[in-house]
């Protein structure tokens, strides 16, 4: 059987990239439904992110973001905001590529600082005691790890958000 792979999108990129934020709007605009991996996972163990972490650990939420995804890969029409971290690990960005649109949203390590201290980063459990310079060389350092991976991505994309919404709408118009 032949897969449309654009039945499955996959926001890809950095904490506060707006994957939620452009994720529900283009689930809206193509009538598919939106999925939030860090929500599904929080709903399946009952706790936040930051609790996971802190008493799982990173190891622990990693391998409930990979099952996740498993899931994700059996559903139909769906837009899904994957979380920061999710492309870097096992091969996760290989199984996106493979049954989806993955859409890399690439923002400027200085963009993704201002979107953060104005975001609840406290909910963010690699951020929490970080700002200010401390938090811009944080974010460069993380992203130069995971952009090879964020690089693999079908369509990468930049700008605000509607621009980036923008671009997302016409590439999948004109690949339709």
């Amino acid at each position: 059987m032949q897969i449309n792979k654009e039945e499955r999108i996959f926001l890809i990129g950095y904490m506060g990239a707006g994957k939620t934020t452009i994720g529900e709007q283009l689930a809206e605009r193509l009538e598919y439904n939106f999925l939030d991996m860090d929500y599904m996972i929080e709903e399946k163990i009952q706790q936040s992110v930051s609790q996971i972490f802190s008493e799982l650990g990173e190891e622990k939420f990693r391998q409930l973001e990979r099952e996740c995804l498993e899931k994700i890969a059996t559903e139909r029409n769906v837009v899904v905001a994957t979380g920061g971290g999710a492309p870097c690990f096992y091969d996760n960005m290989e199984q996106m590529n493979a049954c989806g649109l993955t859409v890399y949203l690439n923002l400027s390590p200085e963009e993704l600082q201002e979107r953060l201290e104005l975001s609840h980063k406290n909910k963010r459990p690699l951020l929490a005691q970080r700002q200010g310079e401390e938090l811009l060389n944080f974010i460069r350092k993380n992203l130069s790890e995971r952009e090879p991976f964020y690089r693999k991505a079908a369509l990468v994309v930049s700008g605000t958000d509607e621009e980036m919404f923008q671009q997302i709408l016409s590439f999948l118009s004109s690949h339709s």
